[in-house]
């Protein structure tokens, strides 16, 4: 079945339906809906509290799929995919408790710490492979401890799969995501006892019961059904985590990549047969998360372009125009390397008033601090391009695996200057596209559980390469100049 197959692909900051089709090798693809994301800051009793609006999340993907079907008729299949860690608890009668948390609110500060009290650091990682952030799924579980949702809690789905209990009833939950809880062993595949010990023993919360069968991507989770936008088609458990789906749309012809899904967040790391569990590994804060065909995603976490984006809206909200493509031309005119600061300063994670707080990290470190917004978005796209840098190379070292090409997926693929600082830090040819990676992977797992494509991933790449038009960039200039930049940064 060639199609349609429609790929709901939620980010941070806007949600998506994406329909595709496979005609003569090529994956031809339709916007159908777009809606907006983003935080809702909610005060109760205490604290103010950001929210997702899954609700609102929901009405646009049956928005979207309602348009998808109008337009390219009964849908074949749909699947889901969206940012990882984040969950909705369920009550004994399958209703959600309250909408789900975002990960950049604050509760977390001070749980990993509480949290290795009960299973120290070392053994945590030995099981899960997990980096620390502090919004992981097992240290937001702590933080919750004591709290009457998750006492009346029945069911955790993560957040692509709560979506599809509502379309289906169906409650699984799907790998690629699972492992970013902390709460997965990374070798099994499956949820680990020992963590769900930890936590029941350390904090009273009984997670193993709290958590649905693990399925692989490509396993049929049910039908929509009747009464739902989409009702009759099959939804397809994706690479739910859209890193993982947007790694399968690299469009590598060789095993010596590296690739960087550039979006609110940036992941940079490398695709490997098994995870990584050193405490070298650990100790760089590297993190091995699941991938599709049993691969492992090896990589880190680095803040990207959330920086620039939270700059621009307070620059918006100062009552300032802002042209994004002028800003990023006027930034490509200013002095390189004149700031840069380490995008992953935990002063960045929240909200709030970036631009200042990029002026302090460079006050802090003896620098000038750039004054307006082009010199400030040439220091966020320096300091990107460097911790990128610094990622491939520490990846490559520590899993012992020769990197020759550079692979950028996702919205940074738009941001040229990114994209040829990238290539001038690492001295590495990039290759840009596409765009909509985690859409297109979706879309591939779907139409090869459907028996519309055959083979394994490479295969799947020739048709991402065969669909996207692809921009290279060589490197160019001083790689002395980088190497003293990450030096002054780093140390």
């Amino acid at each position: 079945m060639s199609g349609p197959f429609a790929a709901v692909d939620l980010g941070a900051s806007s949600g998506r339906v994406i329909v595709g089709r496979l005609e003569g090798g090529r994956l031809l693809t339709h916007e159908a809906a777009r809606f907006p994301n983003g935080p809702v800051a909610v005060r109760g009793r205490g604290a103010v509290t950001l929210h997702w609006d899954v609700l609102g999340l929901y009405a646009g993907v049956l928005t979207g799929l309602r348009a998808a079907a109008r337009e390219h008729g009964p849908l074949a299949s749909v699947g889901i995919d969206s940012w990882a860690v984040d969950y909705g608890l369920l009550d004994a009668d399958g209703a959600l408790l309250g909408n789900p948390v975002h990960y950049r609110d604050g509760r977390t500060a001070g749980a990993p710490a509480r949290v290795f009290a009960h299973v120290p650091a070392a053994d945590l990682y030995a099981r899960t492979g997990l980096q620390v952030q502090p919004f992981n799924t097992v240290f937001q579980l702590a933080a919750a401890a004591g709290s009457g949702q998750l006492a009346a809690a029945r069911r955790l789905l993560l957040v692509p799969d709560l979506l599809g209990y509502w379309l289906t009833g169906a409650e699984v939950a799907e790998v690629t995501n699972a492992s970013t809880t902390g709460l997965l062993d990374v070798a099994t595949r499956r949820w680990s006892p020992e963590v769900a010990a930890a936590l029941e023993t350390g904090f009273g919360v009984g997670v193993a019961g709290l958590l649905p069968d693990v399925v692989e991507p490509g396993a049929v989770v049910g039908a929509v059904r009747e009464g739902t936008d989409g009702a009759g088609a099959r939804l397809v458990a994706v690479g739910s985590h859209d890193t993982a789906s947007a790694v399968v749309a690299v469009p590598a012809s060789t095993d010596d990549f590296a690739y960087i899904s550039c979006g609110t967040w940036s992941l940079v790391g490398l695709e490997l047969d098994a995870p990584v569990l050193t405490e070298a590994s650990r100790a760089a804060n590297f993190t091995n998360e699941l991938g599709l065909d049993g691969t492992v995603r090896y990589l880190r976490n680095v803040m990207g372009l959330w920086v620039l984006q939270e700059s621009v809206r307070r620059w918006e909200e100062a009552g300032h125009d802002v042209d994004l493509a002028a800003l990023i031309a006027a930034a490509a005119g200013e002095p390189a390397l004149a700031c840069v600061v380490d995008v992953d300063d935990p002063s960045l994670l929240p909200p709030g008033d970036m631009p200042g707080r990029v002026a302090a990290l460079a006050a802090r470190t003896g620098q000038p601090v750039p004054r307006g917004p082009a010199a400030l978005t040439r220091c966020v796209l320096d300091s990107l391009a460097l911790a990128y840098r610094r990622a491939v190379r520490q990846a490559a070292q520590l899993a012992g695996h020769e990197v020759g090409v550079i692979h950028l997926v996702g919205g940074g693929v738009r941001n040229r200057l990114l994209c040829q600082l990238t290539a001038d830090a690492t001295g590495l040819p990039v290759v840009a596209g596409p765009v909509e990676g985690a859409a297109l992977g979706n879309l591939l797992v779907q139409a090869r559980t459907l028996g519309a494509l055959d083979g394994p991933l490479a295969s799947l790449r020739q048709v991402v390469a065969a669909s996207t038009a692809l921009e290279h960039y060589a490197p160019s200039g001083s790689r002395a100049r980088w190497a003293e930049a990450e030096a002054r940064v780093f140390g």
